[in-house]
């Protein structure tokens, strides 16, 4: 079959149905991707009853859906079928097909529970989900599509995680993630997208098919396919939107997180003259802080808190001065005590209680905000241009945490009258809309750059870097320095190609505190990513800090110094991904395509010519890495050659595992870097 290439670069290979006497199949490019007999059934519906609570974005979601039936029986109507649970029967749904493109469409009123089963193959692998925290490789497991707060602890056989389920159901779970996405790619080398944004679940605990449950009557699939996976990566990156090329002061340096007040400016002076490549200076309590249980938070009321930050216009245009930029942080609600939600509330630009006509407040944790409506186009300008526009861009910041976006709740009124149930997963993308509308005002896209943890379908076009959340302080199987990893290779399949994390992790509670252990470690980490950047966590005082021995500084500044010796290289990677789709940080099996690599996701290839095996357990002084391919790796601190195949590799601080094919264009900038420690 032909393939037609869609003007905007997509190859579409169109989808093709054949009706059986017992059932009917699917086909994209003469592969079978949905399979129906009156047997095994692929295609059922119901009519759902949901229960959602939430609980400061954490949510539990049950269903008990009555009237299931499963559509067995299908009958040709012109390019599409009409499914129904008997011969002959009142028809049940509609499928058609246009391009790459499947539209399953309930013909009965009230069914708004759709189950289909997709192809799946002996031996298949799957990827994909958004970005994923604990699990690469999907298969074997069911993944629920919600965006929400990824929980603390994350492992139900964990003592953190029992007491935070304890308060508040915050403990989480394997697929809690804050950026959820129904795409999925087999490694049969298709792929398929839910173009919806209802709740959903992408299952693939049974081998012989891929379930997808969507929570909506009517919805499309779309497929791709490709000859190889780096093209079928660079597809979805195509249908999702691709990030511009990170701005040079963004890679040519560390990014310090302090969150200190005015004693931020004399600890950054002294970081930088014990050796540190610093390029920014991020601190996320410009707005000023507010004090809770959970740590120290911040003052939700985007502008400059004069108070705890006297004379911040000549601190920034000093920073200038030394080739430094200034960083901040925003989110998507409004603290009902500050001047922007009363400006907000009297413009009628909040959401409202179902109820009446009062704003609907959500709870923070010891404090509510009110949620700006999106929905409304007159309150996305405002957001934009009053809040983003002049309180911060105006103001001089380059960059900034875009906080939060996982928090809509289900029960309130917005202003186009659209189901929160449905606008929940698509808030994040709402929410990256206004910041990237706000930076292009100004003309700063691809200079100015923000951040963002959540996101869904479609967030790929609007912002411009992710970061991985907020791990907790520690080495631990789900929620640790390790998850950042699984979440920038899992993200960056279906489009997001740049992604980075918390040097030294964030969430501290119940004793978990940082060990200099786990800060030698994620600053290895943060040197080999596209962007490097530090957090004080939510307990600064409690935790060790980049700068709170000789020894921590040391380590900080000898990897911002190799972090930016790699700017030329992370330059060319982020003009590739421009170009192709392809990520930064990609697994294994993006470029070796071999069953053994499937499910690796504690080591990563940056680009082709470099692989990075970080040390992500505690107290380790060796690894073993995995060597792919068929030419020689060197070892970037020894210059030692190694066959492909897999060792045990020393890892002292300050030279974790990294290895570079020699005949990389890169190869003496590689061989530089050992001179930068």
């Amino acid at each position: 079959m032909l393939q037609k290439k869609h003007t905007d670069g997509i190859w579409i290979l169109p989808l093709t149905f054949t009706v059986r006497d017992d059932g009917f199949a699917c086909f994209l490019a003469g592969t079978e991707v949905l399979r129906s007999t009156s047997a095994h059934p692929a295609v059922a519906v119901a009519r759902g009853e949901p229960n959602v609570e939430m609980v400061r974005g954490n949510f539990a979601i049950s269903d008990a859906p009555r009237g299931r039936v499963e559509a067995a029986f299908a009958t040709a109507d012109g390019d599409a079928i009409v499914l129904s649970s008997q011969r002959g029967g009142a028809p049940l749904l509609r499928l058609s097909a246009q391009g790459n493109t499947l539209r399953i469409e309930a013909l009965e009123p009230g069914f708004d529970r759709v189950w289909i089963d997709l192809a799946a193959q002996a031996g298949e692998h799957v990827w994909g989900g958004g970005e994923q925290m604990s699990y690469l490789d999907l298969s074997g497991r069911r993944f629920p599509i919600w965006t929400s707060e990824p929980g603390v602890g994350r492992d139900k056989s964990t003592e953190l995680t029992r007491l935070m389920d304890e308060q508040g159901m915050a403990g989480g779970d394997y697929w809690w993630t804050n950026y959820p996405q129904p795409t999925f790619i087999s490694s049969h080398l298709w792929a398929c997208h839910l173009d919806s944004s209802a709740y959903s679940v992408l299952d693939f605990t049974d081998a012989s098919r891929h379930r997808i449950e969507v929570w909506e009557g009517s919805f499309t699939l779309e497929f791709f396919a490709a000859a190889d996976l780096p093209a079928l990566v660079g597809q979805l990156s195509t249908r999702f939107g691709r990030q511009p090329a990170l701005p040079d002061w963004a890679i040519g340096g560390a990014i310090v997180g302090l969150k200190d007040g005015e004693n931020s400016f004399a600890r950054l002076d002294a970081i930088m003259d014990a050796g540190a490549e610093v390029s920014g200076l991020w601190c996320e309590d410009w707005i000023g802080i507010r004090q809770t249980s959970f740590g120290r938070r911040l003052f939700w009321d985007w502008s400059w808190n004069e108070a705890r930050y006297p004379a911040l216009p000549a601190r920034i245009a000093a920073l200038s001065e030394k080739g430094v930029r200034f960083l901040g942080y925003v989110n998507p609600y409004l603290a009902n005590d500050g001047k922007q939600y009363a400006e907000a509330a009297e413009l009628g630009y909040l959401a409202l209680r179902q109820d009446s006509d009062e704003v609907y407040l959500v709870d923070f944790g010891e404090f509510d905000c009110g949620v700006v409506d999106f929905t409304n186009p007159a309150a996305m300008d405002w957001f934009a241009e009053r809040v983003i526009g002049r309180e911060m861009l105006d103001f001089g910041l380059s960059g900034w945490m875009a906080d939060f976006g996982e928090y809509l709740p289900v029960d309130l009124r917005l202003h186009d009258g659209s189901d929160p149930m449905l606008m929940h997963n698509r808030w994040p993308v709402l929410w990256a809309e206004a910041n990237a509308r706000a930076v292009a005002s100004r003309g700063k896209t691809g200079e100015v750059v923000f951040f963002m943890r959540a996101g869904f379908s479609g967030v790929q076009a609007h912002c411009p870097l992710l970061w991985a959340g907020d791990q907790s302080v520690d080495f631990t199987r789900h929620d640790g320095i390790n998850t950042v990893i699984t979440a920038a290779l899992s993200a960056g399949l279906v489009g997001n190609a740049y992604s980075h994390s918390d040097v030294g992790g964030y969430t501290s509670l119940h004793g978990n505190v940082r060990t200099a252990d786990l800060m030698m470690r994620w600053c290895e980490l943060g040197a080999f990513s596209p962007v490097m950047r530090s957090h004080e966590g939510n307990r600064p005082d409690d935790n060790l800090q980049l700068d709170s021995t000789p020894e921590l500084l040391a380590q900080f500044a000898a990897m911002s110094r190799v972090h930016k010796a790699l700017a030329p290289y992370v330059r060319h990677l982020s003009d590739e991904a421009v170009e192709t789709g392809l990520p930064v940080q990609r697994p294994l099996f993006l470029h070796y395509f071999e069953e053994a690599l499937f499910a690796v996701q504690d080591q990563y290839l940056y680009g082709r010519d470099m692989l990075v095996a970080p040390i992500v357990e505690a107290d380790a002084t060796t690894r073993e890495v995995i060597l792919p391919g068929d030419r020689p790796w060197h070892h970037l601190w020894t210059g030692e050659t190694f066959a492909p195949g897999t060792y045990r590799i020393a890892a002292p601080y300050g030279q974790p595992p990294v290895f570079y094919l020699p005949d990389s264009n890169f190869a003496p900038l590689f061989a530089s870097l050992k001179e930068r420690i």
